[in-house]
């Protein structure tokens, strides 16, 4: 039977746009469609595939919290969250801790600390330290995907909040798990990074802290942030690991920790989808899948 040629352009339509077939498609437009949308069956949704940007931000405001599971009040829960926004931004305004030419992420991160009681005074204002540094990153990063300044806030909010109160006590106990799935797919590189003092210096933070904002360009960061945000921070694990795969040969070339963290810190931009794609297949093999039906 000779191929069907429209059958063979949607397929790869949809592939381009994120889903491997027709059926994963009509499963999300189905479970966006019900009325208290299911978090937990979108959470496992997000897990097992990846998602399109058609529908992205969407569902992560709603596996955020930014919007309820109750879609009929979606609209009103939008409005008030415009409101609460420009409420802040005003007062942030009146208290003189930005104006016109402050950048964007800088005022987001004013308006999180306004929200969160820990608005420094305006005469003990100091330069940013880590903490504040990984909140800019993300949110330079999420600007990059989205394009309201309301939902960008509203996103890089929930996003660093829930990440911080969900994951907050399992971070400092990500690099042992790296060394362990490395141990697993490459002995002799963890040796290596051992043996040249790599190993202890490689960039977590960037890594684990930032979610890799400023490591990843936005089209493959999305797809690690869709796990993020539906409840896996071990996919932050898999990510890193990957990319010491994929860069082994490099790696096993160089014999300075300084060398080697700066090349990971800048890795090359052009491959990255394959890396994330890669991962993901690595996250599945050592974590298995969600068994919650779609």
């Amino acid at each position: 039977m000779a191929d069907d040629p429209q059958r063979n352009f949607r397929s790869a339509y949809y592939e381009k746009v994120g889903f491997r077939g027709v059926e994963e498609k009509k499963s999300l437009e189905i479970l966006l469609k019900d009325n208290p949308l299911d978090v937990e069956k979108l959470s496992t949704f997000s897990q097992r595939f990846p998602l399109p940007s058609m529908y992205r931000i969407h569902v992560w405001k709603v596996l955020l919290g930014i919007l309820p599971p109750h879609s009929d009040s979606h609209a009103l829960v939008g409005a008030y969250r415009k409101e609460q926004y420009q409420d802040i931004l005003e007062a942030l305004e009146v208290m003189r801790f930005m104006n016109s030419s402050t950048p964007t992420t800088h005022v987001y991160l004013r308006m999180f600390q306004l929200e969160n009681m820990m608005l420094p005074r305006r005469s003990e204002t100091l330069p940013s330290d880590e903490e504040d540094e990984d909140f800019l990153s993300i949110s330079r990063a999420m600007e990059e995907i989205v394009d309201d300044p309301v939902d960008c806030y509203w996103l890089i909010k929930c996003f660093v909040t829930q990440f911080n109160t969900k994951f907050g006590d399992s971070i400092p106990h990500l690099p042992k798990s790296l060394e362990h799935y490395l141990s697993q797919e490459e002995p002799r590189l963890l040796e290596h990074l051992k043996n040249t003092g790599t190993l202890a210096l490689l960039p977590y933070g960037l890594w684990f802290k930032r979610c890799f904002a400023g490591c990843l360009p936005e089209s493959s960061l999305q797809r690690v942030w869709d796990k993020v945000t539906s409840g896996s921070c071990k996919i932050l694990v898999f990510v890193a690991l990957e990319i010491l795969l994929s860069y082994k040969i490099v790696l096993f070339g160089i014999s300075r920790p300084e060398g080697a963290v700066n090349f990971l810190c800048n890795i090359p931009q052009e491959n990255t989808d394959a890396v994330v794609t890669k991962a993901i297949d690595l996250w599945h093999k050592y974590c298995g899948t969600p068994m919650h039906s779609v």
